[in-house]
């Protein structure tokens, strides 16, 4: 039995991840030397990430995502594959977190007052809509808000919840949100990324070198990020409600 066969066995961890794939790198002429160290080989020339390095990688993300949750702090979940989307809905949505299942509109953080306008307006044309309040306006106009309501909601809709700049951005694939890392790195805002081996990690406080192509990995590591928020949230202090103050004299 390989050395490699009985490490998976013994760690439940690592089997997991094994049967989802999460071992599975790119080609070498693809691999980026920051994630050189987490290279455990090749076969049939893909690179085999070594999943001991990956389990290590994803503790210490876990740990701090489980300090986010004791904070209540906000995580914004941001993928544009197409192999992702699903999975960044439901994670961010077992959550009530901001999410990005698509392309990422430059300055969602460095220009964030600008892209909270257009949030607001989503939600309040939406909201006159829902409450019949749209009627004054003739077939045309409603027209023209309903498709301004499509638009808005495909490229915002994802950021509702979000009314401040998050504690912390989570990624699939640094290297395609390559924009949204750096405009996290500008505002001083920790990076936990899921990324494959052509990534460059050199800058993300948080990586988990692991197959960031296949949807069964993705889902792995969103569902371990999720329980692990949970976790957080038992610690977290409970919100305390703002005392009603009494009217009058006592």
């Amino acid at each position: 039995m390989s050395t490699e066969k009985q490490t998976i066995e013994k760690n439940p961890l690592i089997e997991a991840m094994f049967k989802v794939g999460a071992h599975l790198g790119y080609s070498k002429s693809r691999r980026h030397p920051s994630t050189s160290p987490y290279i455990f080989g090749a076969k049939n020339r893909v690179e085999i990430i070594d999943l001991e390095k990956t389990a290590e990688l994803l503790e210490k993300a876990k740990n701090y995502v489980r300090m986010v949750a004791s904070e209540r702090g906000q995580i914004l979940f941001v993928s544009g594959k197409k192999e992702a989307e699903r999975s960044i809905r439901k994670a961010a949505e077992a959550l009530l977190m901001p999410h990005v299942p698509g392309r990422w509109i430059g300055g969602t953080f460095t220009n964030f007052s600008e892209i909270r306008k257009r949030i607001e307006r989503l939600e309040d044309l939406t909201r006159k809509r829902e409450k019949g309040e749209l009627g004054q306006y003739t077939k045309k106009e409603r027209l023209l808000i309903d498709r301004e309501i499509i638009t808005l909601d495909a490229l915002f809709g994802g950021l509702i919840p979000m009314k401040q700049i998050p504690k912390t951005l989570f990624v699939i694939d640094s290297r395609k949100e390559d924009i949204a890392v750096t405009e996290a790195r500008k505002l001083n805002v920790p990076v936990i990324a899921l990324a494959g081996s052509d990534c460059n990690i050199k800058d993300i406080e948080y990586p988990i070198v692991a197959n960031d192509a296949s949807v069964h990995s993705i889902e792995y590591f969103l569902d371990e990020i999720v329980a692990a928020y949970k976790e957080g949230l038992l610690k977290a202090a409970p919100k305390v409600e703002a005392p009603i103050k009494a009217r009058g004299r006592i």
